[in-house]
């Protein structure tokens, strides 16, 4: 009997073993993170709103474009199937547009990229009525393809020249001829402006169908920047673009208004100063006049012009200066409510970035929203119930919530969800859909009526919640605390895994750090900080002078000596973790990728004493080496402020290096270019300090493209374990 008892118990112990191990969790590895995406959210996207507010259209699993309920997720119809046709084009099928009357399917395919945002493509038209397909155009792929709001034409750039598709008959017209590469673009942004205003179009139909305003850029005089692409080559090639860095010549923008009945083409008044920006274009509702949004060249003045769209006369309606700068001008700066009566749009005026309702006639001004929750987006203006839906901040710089205020200042949260949050509303503002994540919950997104019931969830994520219950995944944690002059920073810590607050950890910190960015926010992400913290380290990141979500003054001291109050932060910050119990104050790194990479190469410079190690990516090593617009917003011109751009420059204070440094940089990057990590090697070397290089060809700003990323963090895990 003792014999089978002790024999039972030995079973019993095996069980209890092996369900041990079946439930032992999986430690988040860097195949995870790269290779396999296990913690990627699934999200929304690509779905288009319809006419009705009932139904929105998107492509299905099949690749299709169909057509679904709103408030079920059904599918209801098949708009358009590409496989229906023998066209081998639509199996590099990317996206579609619809025509303003959803008649018509504009059928996006084989796209090629050129920046950031840019691209060309060959467009076919798809009539959903009839089922005939036509290529757009047979002389070339396309650029900035877009339908004419009665759905009747298409204007689209190629070669830098205008063109325009009458959708009866499919002729094909032009209406410039001087386009020329590196020397006149029309209808397109030049470099500088789809990089630092996100302009991603130069063509702008009139509400009436009859008129087409567009950008024309002369960058003849634009300096021209060199970009060696191996690319396998025996021979590499020599890219040439231009490329304006600070206080060098700009484009030459002009705005033009091409009248389709009488094909005469009108240049606009914008004014006699040339060296200034043109942000952004508006249409008023009667097609007459057209609003140009201008920015002179220190970014401190902006004024709304309104152009005769016939003669080109224009006067100023609306000026604002700043004593810093104004905010980057995006497409929400400027809403026209439909009756053309009033304008609605942003401004810092009283110390916080907030909503003000202008009537066209009197100029008469009211502010929508005040205090310190700051106004991120505006997200629409609904005309029958005169409200305004806007993304703001909520109660915290690092939360974000959806918020209505109508014609009497009545402010509604719209988003329940404590987190970060984003919207997405039906055309007539019936239904909308919150995007919501938090630091302990993974993106959902839900679908509400405009009173705020919910209608139902669209994605809750239950798969990777699943996943993530089989991983031993570190917690992320808010914490505050005062530098020595008394500011109060915003941080993140992710401590490691089985922590031990009578161990001492070494420490790795991120940030990138630029004017009005936030590293510190209230949102889902798992990625490389935890997997840190799973090999034994801990992350931190604080959100330094400079940051966004804190008002004006927190955000614009910074002004024209980018790097300072920042570096001095990020060290500050240093300093504090060392008091802490836990903390290997002799083991403190610091890592950053662009604006980033600038500053973890400043920090490691100037704070020798206090970090053994950086890593930095992509960094500018000299604000004289970056580009016009982004530059000289926050510097001014380094012709009237050469301190300011020089003292806080790392290539300036390469002597002062002692720990380990790892420099990384993409040898194809057209926005921090190389140049800047081959300036910094130099100094590095004539002072006589050693480091460390590592180049990725033919890669950009995002190093990345096959097996590139995986390289790229295994890489650093493997520089931190080393030097760290």
């Amino acid at each position: 009997m003792r014999r089978v008892i002790l024999l039972l118990l030995s079973v019993l112990v095996a069980g209890l073993q092996l369900s041990t191990a079946q439930v032992a969790k999986q430690q988040i590895t860097l195949d995870d993170l790269f290779k396999k995406g296990t913690f990627r959210s699934k999200s929304i996207w690509g779905l288009t709103p319809m006419n009705d507010d009932e139904y929105y259209s998107a492509l299905n699993d099949k690749r299709q474009v169909a057509k679904f309920k709103l408030a079920t997720g059904d599918q209801v119809e098949v708009l358009f199937d590409p496989s229906a046709f023998d066209v081998p084009e639509l199996n590099a099928m990317s996206g579609y547009q619809l025509s303003a009357d959803e008649t018509k399917m504009l059928v996006e395919t084989n796209p090629q990229s050129i920046y950031r945002h840019s691209y060309t493509a060959e467009n076919f038209i798809y009539n959903i009525k009839t089922k005939e397909l036509r290529r757009l155009s047979s002389n070339g792929p396309q650029m900035n393809a877009a339908f004419s709001p009665d759905g009747s034409k298409v204007a689209f750039v190629r070669s830098n020249n205008i063109y325009i598709v009458d959708l009866n008959n499919f002729e094909e017209i032009q209406v410039t001829t001087d386009g020329e590469y590196n020397s006149i673009i029309n209808g397109a942004a030049d470099w500088v402006y789809e990089e630092e205003f996100a302009l991603t179009t130069g063509l702008q139909w009139s509400p009436d169908s009859k008129k087409l305003a567009y950008f024309r850029f002369d960058e003849s005089r634009v300096k021209m920047f060199n970009m060696t692409m191996y690319e396998r080559n025996l021979y590499p090639e020599n890219y040439t673009f231009k490329y304006p860095k600070a206080g060098e010549d700009n484009s030459i923008v002009t705005i033009h208004v091409y009248n389709l009945d009488s094909k005469v083409t009108n240049q606009m008044d914008v004014g006699p100063n040339t060296d200034q920006y043109i942000a952004r274009i508006k249409w008023m509702p009667t097609s007459d006049k057209l609003c140009m949004i201008r920015l002179n060249r220190l970014q401190n003045q902006i004024d709304i012009l309104m152009a005769d769209a016939a003669s080109g006369n224009s006067e100023s309606v609306f000026t604002e200066t700043n004593k810093y700068y104004i905010e980057e001008v995006s497409d929400d700066y400027l809403t026209i409510t439909p009756d053309g009566k009033r304008f609605i749009l942003t401004s810092e005026r009283d110390g916080y970035k907030h909503i003000y309702l202008y009537e066209w006639q009197s100029m008469a001004i009211k502010q929508v929203t005040k205090g310190s929750n700051e106004v991120i987006a505006v997200n629409g203006y609904n005309p029958k119930e005169k409200t305004i839906y806007y993304l703001g901040y909520d109660q915290s710089p690092l939360r974000k919530a959806i918020f209505s205020v109508d014609s009497k200042g009545q402010i509604r949260k719209l988003s329940p969800n404590s987190g970060t949050n984003s919207a997405v509303f039906t055309k007539n503002y019936k239904y909308y859909m919150v995007y919501n994540s938090s630091i302990t919950s993974p993106l959902s997104v839900t679908l509400y009526k405009a009173n705020g019931k919910q209608v139902r969830v669209m994605e809750d994520n239950q798969k990777l919640k699943e996943k993530l219950e089989q991983y031993d995944i570190p917690q992320k944690e808010f914490f505050t605390f005062k530098t020595s002059e008394g500011v109060e920073l915003y941080g993140y810590m992710v401590k490691p895994l089985n922590f031990d607050s009578a161990k001492r950890y070494p420490v790795m910190m991120y940030q990138y750090s630029g004017p009005g960015s936030q590293s510190v926010t209230d949102n889902f992400r798992i990625g490389w900080d935890e997997y840190l913290a799973t090999q034994g380290y801990m992350v931190v990141c604080v959100d330094g002078r400079g940051t966004g979500g804190r008002g004006e003054q927190f955000k614009k001291m910074t002004y024209g000596q980018l790097g300072y109050y920042e570096s001095i932060d990020q060290i500050e910050t240093a300093k504090y973790l060392q008091t802490l119990p836990f903390v290997d104050g002799s083991r403190i790194g610091i890592w950053g990728w662009s604006y980033g990479g600038y500053m973890s190469s400043l920090c490691l410079f100037k704070g020798a004493d206090v970090f053994r190690m950086a890593i930095a990516v992509a960094p500018v090593a000299n604000w004289r080496y970056y580009d016009s617009i982004y530059t000289e917003r926050f510097m001014g011109l380094p012709q009237d402020n050469p301190l300011g751009y020089d003292n806080n420059s790392p290539i300036n204070h390469v002597d002062k290096l002692k720990g380990k440094f790892l420099l990384i940089h993409g040898t194809a990057d057209d926005n921090v270019h190389f140049q800047n990590s081959v300036e910094m090697i130099e100094k590095l070397v004539q002072a006589g300090k050693q480091f460390d290089v590592m180049v990725y060809p033919d890669k950009n700003h995002g190093i990345r493209g096959g097996n590139t990323t995986m390289h790229l963090y295994t890489l650093m895990t493997n520089y931190i374990k080393e030097n760290l």
